[in-house]
């Protein structure tokens, strides 16, 4: 089984809340908030936690918009599981671990983001909801689905 990941992104008025990872993996990347689904824990929980650890916010509601599948060439294959947060609690504010910045839906930084980012990312925009497997061999895209659902 995979293991089970969390993304939130916080979206609203045209405008979509992004954190520049400052350590560990991903570090120099743009990305949405969220990491790993501790022991006990649902994934919707275990992304309202990761929301609040990483930029400070408790979302008011957690939209699921996708499920995506990272297959790479070591035996742990991911699940992320991808919510729009469209309303929060609180003012972001920079972490340990993420530096919060916005970005105008029309202006999202790909060129700084994960590769697979340019694919789905569109369609998190168009409030569709999505499914999606990316097979990875060298860091490199080498076969992928995507699907609305």
């Amino acid at each position: 089984m995979p293991k089970q990941l969390t993304l939130c992104i916080v979206h609203q008025n045209g405008k979509v809340l992004l954190g520049m990872k400052k350590r560990g993996f991903g570090k120099g990347k743009w990305n949405g908030f969220g990491g790993k689904v501790h022991e006990g824990e649902t994934i919707e929980e275990a992304a309202r936690r990761e929301l609040h650890e990483e930029c400070g916010v408790i979302p008011r509601d957690l939209i699921k918009r996708g499920i995506l599948t990272f297959i790479g060439e070591d035996e742990h294959d991911l699940e992320i599981h991808i919510f729009e947060i469209p309303e929060f609690e609180g003012t972001p504010r920079e972490t340990e671990e993420m530096r919060p910045q916005w970005f105008d839906e029309n202006n999202i930084p790909f060129n700084q983001m994960w590769i697979d980012d340019q694919y789905w990312f569109p369609l998190f925009l168009k409030g569709k909801m999505f499914t999606g497997i990316f097979v990875f061999k060298n860091d490199e895209i080498v076969e992928y689905t995507l699907n609305i659902v």
